[in-house]
């Protein structure tokens, strides 16, 4: 077989993986990208071009033809649509995707569920309008929950699933009245609206043959619990537990087959890729769209899966051999989370400079906007770049997908903390005891009585798997028994020289605001937050957490999802959840209220300990650590301000418009636990001091000699802007925001000048944002103080 000199047209993640991948194979000489970013700009094998433009498709042909090329791979949606590979076709050279009657499939909307309906493939009813008024009359008829789908292309944006009649109608009236996905809003799609698990299939075919790779499950919604608006898609993972082999059977036999038999047999045969949107419902899989390409990021999180030779198959689909081809996939997990910029999917800002450091073995860092200029590489589109890694189970492969990102730095940049959370959630939970009276007086039972212990067994078997990931050496991390027990030799200590910290906390009425939210996981992190934070700055690691769950009747999906926020946050830290408490206290909480504490336990060397009072002298330098926001302190006063502003926690945040003001102030507690314990262990640092309750005023003074004060200039950081907003909101004076909040400084340290450039130097590179922020005097200096601050910056 000649050689493959390879053109590849587009710029995203989907691309890179794709030049990634093909760059391994022995038939592929060169790739040519067009335009590519800043990942493919350094795979082997690869060139970036951006002398023509990706939809100048004569210029393409063109360009190929000067530059010997003798395959081309189209990634986005765009060109194949527009007929790229006709282009291609007319002048002899092998195109890996579909033709322009082909791409109709994902191209119209109206066209592909017309398809279905002619072709029994399985899908939801549905009804297709071009004339507004005659789609709000039928909106108006129905009562069933919709899925309003823009016809056209919309960047996989153009899917709206309103909750009422009346966000449905101001959905269509956004959708095809005021454009807001262009002329792909010109036709409608009105969908009933299906319930169940989605999933993904990508499926090589020659037009006759179907190959697919795993299920994969990706994540549309930009926050964590899948809310806020849609996206291109914010992280994925493979294999899925519902995909059975029995189930996937069944898609290829009521669904895929039937697919590629219909175009074939209606005079377009389908070559490529065919990607498959599904719903499992308990009626059984129905099919929710095509797309013709790869999609993104599922093929971030498949092709590292993939053990067969990408360019064989391609050549195979494009030569109708691929019956000859056995597609081999490795019997691993795999899991993707996206990097976005600040913003997304609303506006956000380009040509923020970025750092990218090589990630470990089995993980992979895919670019998509980013380019690179004169050696320097920058944002340049929403998705900016995503963390991928393989692993033998599920849990691992997202546990090191975070570890990646911490591989990736730049301004402002945002991801989800949840990938995967589905998965972690049982098919089938226990249904509770039927209670039956065999006499005419009723069996009391503990049910009866508000509390449900099969709902508990439910529970416990829900967040088993996700309690699981928090293993680490020495605990592990099983729950179910009547306590906790971690191996301190195991962990790395020793008895001797070895001292044991604790910490207690809760989370605050910060706790209100999830409720109304119902969003429950992120408080879960802000509960390790507030008690891991404090085992580090006594110089301890944290390596053990326990926690309290009080209410009145558990709700196991909300308690679930609190628990394995709790997971997450113990991930983060590097600590192991190792059992806890969960109370049904019927008539001690008010409905659906409940409180949640924790108690994180860690252990140091002696010559470890914090604070070092003895070896603070005048002239050592604090540094502040910035905070993620109000963190989990002040709520009381938050929430008092939010309420006399008549502002709801649904409404768009004041000081952050791409959000709700709820889902902002949700953000949780940040944990500063693995970049202090590098500063820490090397005995760099002198004090550490949590900012929480009692703000700067309260907290610094706690890692403090009795002869020294702290010296703090709050104009040396900025005030963030849901501070900002509280403090003119409310009317809040500087030195009531001091002792209030934390103002944008979740972590102050104190170091000697000599090493403060080492201190800085190793935070940052942890991921943290550093600050100097002011420095130690004789107390004599001001009186009885402890903290002299210079608010004037805030007045």
């Amino acid at each position: 077989m000649e050689p493959l000199r390879i053109l590849l047209v587009g710029n995203g993640g989907r691309e890179h993986a794709l030049a990634w991948k093909l760059a391994q194979s022995p038939l592929v000489e060169s790739i040519i990208t067009i335009p590519g970013n800043g990942g493919t700009a350094t795979c082997p094998k690869v060139t970036n071009d951006n002398s023509v433009k990706a939809d100048d498709y004569p210029g393409l042909v063109a360009f190929a033809q000067k530059n010997n090329i003798n395959f081309v791979v189209p990634g986005p949606e765009a060109p194949l649509v527009d007929g790229i590979e006709g282009y291609f076709r007319a002048v002899g050279i092998r195109c890996y995707g579909p033709s322009k009657l082909a791409a109709r499939m994902e191209g119209s909307k109206t066209f592909s569920k017309d398809f279905m309906k002619r072709h029994n493939i399985p899908t939801a009813a549905y009804e297709n309008f071009s004339n507004y008024e005659d789609a709000r009359k039928y909106l108006d008829s129905i009562n069933h929950n919709v899925v309003l789908k823009a016809s056209g292309l919309a960047a996989g944006k153009g899917v709206i699933i309103p909750t009422t009649k009346e966000e449905a109608q101001q959905a269509l009236k956004e959708i095809m009245l005021d454009k807001e996905f262009g002329a792909a809003g010109d036709e409608i799609v009105i969908e009933e609206f299906l319930e169940g698990e989605e999933l993904s299939i990508l499926s090589f075919s020659d037009g006759y043959t179907i190959r697919s790779l795993p299920p994969a499950q990706d994540h549309k919604r930009i926050f964590d619990g899948d809310q806020g608006p849609n996206t291109g898609g914010m992280g994925c993972y493979a294999p899925i537990n519902i995909a059975t082999k029995e189930l996937i059977e069944e898609i290829e036999r009521t669904v895929l087959q039937p697919t590629i038999d219909g175009m074939r047999n209606e005079g377009f045969p389908f070559l490529g890729t065919l990607f498959t949107g599904l719903m499992i419902t308990k009626n059984g899989p129905k099919t929710l769209e095509y797309n013709v390409r790869f999609g993104d990021p599922e093929t971030q999180t498949l092709l590292p899966l993939l053990d067969t030779d990408l360019a064989k198959i391609m050549v195979a689909c494009t030569e109708h051999w691929l019956s000859g081809i056995s597609v081999q996939v490795a019997q691993k997990a795999s899991a993707t989370v996206v990097v976005a910029a600040g913003g997304y999917p609303g506006s956000y800002a380009k040509g923020t400079q970025m750092q990218v450091d090589a990630p470990p073995a089995e993980m992979n860092i895919f670019h998509a906007g980013t380019v690179l200029k004169e050696g320097q590489l920058l944002s340049n589109g929403g998705r900016v770049i995503a963390s991928q890694a393989t692993a033998e189970n599920l849990e691992q492969a997202v546990k090191k997908a975070y570890v990646g990102v911490k591989h990736i730095k730049f301004d402002k940049m945002f991801y989800r903390k949840d990938i995967a959370h589905r998965a972690f959630k049982p098919s089938a939970f226990a249904q509770s005891a039927k209670i039956e009276a065999s006499t005419s007086r009723e069996a009391l039972t503990y049910a009866s009585a508000g509390v449900s212990i099969d709902e508990g067994n439910a529970l416990v078997e829900l967040i088993k798997k996700v309690v699981k990931s928090t293993h680490r050496p020495g605990a592990d991390a099983e729950i179910g028994g009547f306590g906790g027990e971690l191996d301190l030799e195991r962990a790395g200590y020793t008895a001797s020289g070895t001292t044991i910290v604790g910490a207690i906390d809760g989370v605050g009425t910060k706790l209100v605001i999830a409720q109304v939210m119902n969003k429950h996981d992120t408080v879960g992190i802000d509960l390790v937050a507030m008690n891991v934070n404090d085992l580090v700055v006594q110089g301890a690691e944290p390596l053990m957490f326990l926690d309290y769950y009080g209410c009145s009747k558990l709700n196991k999906g909300k308690a679930g999802a609190f628990v394995t926020g709790v997971s997450v946050g113990c991930i983060d830290a590097n600590c192991a959840l190792v059992g806890g408490e969960t109370a049904e206290m019927p008539g001690m909480y008010q409905e659906d209220d409940y409180d949640a504490a924790g108690c994180a336990i860690g252990a140091m060397s002696r010559d470890l300990r914090l604070p070092q009072k003895e070896n603070m002298v005048e002239g050592d330098v604090l540094l502040g650590l910035a905070s993620n926001g109000v963190h989990s302190n002040g709520f009381s006063l938050v929430r008092r301000i939010i309420a006399r502003e008549g502002l709801s926690y649904t409404d768009p945040a004041p000081w952050d418009n791409s959000t709700s003001t709820g889902l902002s102030l949700l953000t949780p507690t940040r944990i500063y636990v693995r970049s202090l314990l590098k500063v820490t262990n090397k005995k760099l640092i002198k004090g550490l001091s949590h900012i929480t309750g009692g703000g700067l005023s309260e907290n610094v003074p706690r890692m403090l000699p009795s002869h020294l004060a702290a010296e703090i200039d709050v104009a040396t950081w900025q005030l963030p802007p849901v501070f900002q907003w509280l403090k003119k909101a409310g009317n809040v004076t500087a030195t009531e925001m001091s002792r209030a909040f934390n103002t944008g400084v979740g972590m102050v340290v104190a170091v000697s000048k000599e090493n403060v450039q080492q201190v800085i130097s190793e935070l940052e590179t942890s991921g943290e944002k550093v600050y100097t922020i002011g420095k130690l005097i004789p107390r004599a200096e001001f009186g009885k103080g402890c903290v002299l601050l210079n608010l004037a910056s805030w007045d």
